[in-house]
């Protein structure tokens, strides 16, 4: 695969070091290639606070060399196995992160139409890109088949209509829901009896005489059970059940295991053992291999394992607010910008980037939206100043895709660091932006104007 031109250097790495919780040292924090020097937080050597004066806040921040880490790792864990990266790309899908996965090897994992069409402008080949769609028309799954991905279907009825329409003319994965409650949060849970998500594990006799019907051509057979699994007995249960369900399927060149592996996002915070699962699904897989008495290949869709990590919000303390009860923090941000916390209850640590030796007080961190945007209470941090830049961890995943510009705000600037340099990935939206696609009806030019 070719890489992109401005991509060729060589990504330095920086170890991440860690530091105790006391009044006079920083807090400790889990972004890798983060370092304290000069009471100046540098990421990958660049100055977040200088990232901010450059650029504005709210801004998110992306490290190149933590995701190429992370892809790293995975690699390693399943170089037993000749397998396949697809990266989730609905975690963060700026074309400029898409451009940069594909230049160390990625693959895609799609999971709308547009998805698709932006991976083919970053230079992703329609192959290498894998559409799993879920509850869209029929129009938008021949719109995939016509560029050329590997379509993906969860349903039974699609999956009829395929074989009406095109037989065994086109290569088709199916996903199979295999009962198994997993993941982080019920709303990241997609692989139970209760899922919207794949054909039931107990409908594969219903499954099996749709393919022969129409003769398709079962390319592989894909399962993605939740995010944030930690569990490597719950992902290894999920893969027998989809590898059993596989011996139904002659034609099989590969099983895809989806994602959801665990990152820590806090000191201490469990993650998944990447490496022993690794070990455990390649025996699994060569054991299958032997009695199908045919080689395969595994697919993985990470999404958040490898950008979750890379990635920064740094928002700026507009203010202080003391009440009898909390000392709140408000910020120049909120649910329009971060979601996660809101949305899923989700933890992000807060590090006080402007003041790391100040002495620790107890806050309230809320945002500025005209809800309880509150994104974390009774948090411990150094004394934060009106005017101190905060930043958010773990923010690369799923930060400003689920954004919007509620109470009519616009989202905030992308910054890329790579090679010891930050590049502008995304500008800062406008009002202009929010009102572009605004439409004014001649009746209300004449009649709504005051």
């Amino acid at each position: 695969m070719p890489a992109i031109s401005y991509f060729h250097k060589k990504v330095s790495h920086t170890h991440f070091i860690r530091m105790p919780m006391h009044n006079s040292f920083a807090s400790p924090t889990i972004t890798r290639n983060l370092t304290l020097n000069n009471h100046r937080y540098l990421l990958s050597g660049l100055d977040l606070i200088s990232l901010v004066e450059e650029f504005g806040a709210p801004l998110y921040v992306y490290d190149a060399a933590t995701i190429k880490q992370q892809y790293e790792r995975l690699t390693r864990a399943f170089s037993g196995l000749e397998h396949q990266i697809k990266y989730a790309c609905k975690a963060l899908t700026n074309i400029t992160i898409l451009r940069f996965l594909r230049s160390i090897g990625s693959g895609l994992d799609t999971v709308s139409i547009n998805e698709l069409r932006i991976g083919m402008r970053a230079g992703f080949d329609a192959r290498d890109i894998v559409f799993t769609p879920n509850n869209v028309s029929f129009e938008e799954i021949q719109q995939a088949i016509e560029l050329g991905a590997q379509l993906n279907l969860d349903n039974l009825p699609m999956l009829e209509r395929l074989g009406q329409v095109y037989g065994s003319s086109v290569p088709v994965c199916i996903r199979i829901n295999p009962h198994i409650m997993a993941g982080g949060n019920e709303k990241i849970s997609t692989g139970h009896v209760n899922s919207k998500f794949g054909i039931s594990i107990t409908q594969l006799d219903e499954v099996v005489q749709v393919v022969q019907r129409y003769r398709l051509d079962v390319a592989g057979l894909h399962m993605h059970t939740g995010s944030e699994i930690v569990d490597t007995d719950i992902f290894l249960q999920g893969a027998r059940i989809l590898l059993d369900a596989g011996r139904q399927f002659p034609s099989l060149r590969f099983f895809d295991f989806g994602g959801g592996f665990k990152v820590p996002y806090s000191s201490g915070d469990t993650e998944t053992n990447i490496e022993e699962l690794g070990t455990r699904l390649t025996e699994l897989c060569h054991e299958e291999m032997r009695h199908r008495g045919q080689p395969f290949y595994a697919c993985f869709e990470p999404g958040k394992y490898l950008v979750s990590e890379a990635g920064l919000l740094l928002v700026k303390a507009n203010v202080i607010k003391r009440t009898p009860a909390t000392t709140f923090v408000g910020v120049d941000s909120g649910l329009n910008h971060l979601l996660r916390p809101m949305f899923y209850k989700a933890h992000h640590d807060i590090t006080n980037l402007s003041n790391p030796y100040g002495v620790l007080q107890r806050y309230a961190v809320a945002g500025y939206i005209c809800e309880t945007d509150t994104f974390a209470w009774d948090r411990p941090l150094h004394e934060v100043r009106q005017g101190d830049i905060l930043a958010f961890h773990n923010a690369g995943a799923y930060g400003i895709m689920m954004a919007s510009n509620y109470n009519s705000r616009p989202r905030p600037a992308e910054v890329f660091l790579f090679d010891g340099k930050a590049y502008l990935i995304r500008r800062r939206e406008t009002l202009d932006d929010i009102l572009s696609t605004h439409i004014i009806p001649d009746i209300c030019m004449e009649t709504c104007t005051v």
